[in-house]
């Protein structure tokens, strides 16, 4: 009878054992599972932002070689740039593709706002170095993020369905998506337009509706999006280059061991070269297919445009701290 108890006994406390290693080992599971890296990004298929990502995805996850994985989501997936930063902040979200709305978060970062002040890529270069790193960067760790890379939203071209664009005078009246950053607001109203802040996932139908009667974007985003479907004039302005910054949370940034930083950082860092080949490649194919769409397109005065921009250069200088020198730098690397 006892030995029966006994067995009995041994066998209950094998069953609770073999449960609890179960459980034990449930729990264990989420530690064992390769580390997912979150980026998230506004760009469509074809996108500038979305070859990007991809390609930097691709190159990081051979190199990272299973200690972790750099998943994509773009088209706006994860949130509007604004929302995407937040979760940056907040150790949601592991790493975002921001461009214009920087400089809604750090008023330095405005400098890429100013028109016409990034002649071309080489020129930009050599702002990354000497003005962005030194100058910029530090600021925007203030705010709770880091950029890893300098990569490249585009040179933006105005769009519109009313009239073609050739000065500023023209843009009077014209009721002009923008995105989330103050400066271009600024810009567009000093040239006589009536531009709006808006998602960029929204702006499709905002034009397709009328309830904007245009744009203004870099050719990859434009096509992308498939713009010319619902937009008929495309003014070759170049008024603003915009830099592209992959960017992490600071806090969130920290908790990832050294040795998957590192290879983030390198990777981003030199896919930036194929980010710039990529993007002249792309302008070049694109203005092509964008004119076949049916768009038609003309050039505008710069001369013009760049003589309407002088008040949003005084306005800069004298309201961001810091800001007249970086101006001032920038113009000097030209």
């Amino acid at each position: 009878m006892e030995a029966r108890h006994s067995a009995a006994h041994r066998a209950t406390r094998r069953s609770v054992l073999a449960a609890l290693a179960v459980a034990s080992f449930g729990l264990a599971v989420p530690a064992l599972a390769q580390t997912e890296i979150k980026l998230g990004h506004v760009g469509e298929p074809g996108s500038l932002f979305q070859k990007s990502a991809d390609e930097f995805a691709k190159r990081a996850n051979a190199k990272l070689a299973g200690k972790a994985k750099v998943v994509v989501y773009g088209s706006s997936q994860l949130g509007g740039d604004k929302e995407m930063i937040q979760k940056l902040k907040l150790g949601t979200l592991d790493m975002a593709l921001p461009s214009t709305v920087m400089s809604s978060e750090v008023d330095i970062a405005g400098l890429f706002e100013m028109p016409y002040i990034v002649k071309d890529r080489e020129h930009m270069k050599r702002i990354e170095k000497d003005v962005f790193w030194p100058m910029i960067e530090p600021a925007i760790e203030k705010k709770g993020l880091t950029v890893i890379a300098v990569w490249e939203n585009g040179t933006r071209h105005i769009t519109n369905n009313k009239r073609p664009i050739k000065v500023p005078s023209d843009l009077s009246g014209i009721k002009l998506r923008v995105p989330e950053g103050k400066w271009r607001v600024k810009m567009f109203q000093t040239y006589g337009a009536n531009p709006s802040p808006m998602k960029f996932s929204e702006l499709f139908t905002a034009l397709q509706t009328g309830v904007m009667d245009g744009e203004e974007n870099p050719l990859t985003q434009i096509y992308s999006a498939k713009l010319q479907e619902v937009q008929k004039y495309l003014s070759l302005s170049g008024h603003v280059y915009t830099p592209a910054y992959l960017t992490v949370g600071t806090t969130r940034w920290k908790t990832l061991p050294a040795d998957v930083r590192k290879v983030l950082e390198d990777t981003a860092k030199e896919t930036q070269a194929y980010v710039y080949e990529t993007a002249a490649k792309d302008e070049e194919d694109l203005l092509g297919k964008l004119k076949a769409a049916g768009m038609q397109v003309n050039d505008v005065d710069k001369d013009a445009f760049v003589k309407a921009s002088e008040p949003i250069y005084d306005e800069f200088a004298k309201e961001v701290n810091g800001g007249k020198a970086a101006i001032d730098k920038a113009k000097a690397l030209r």
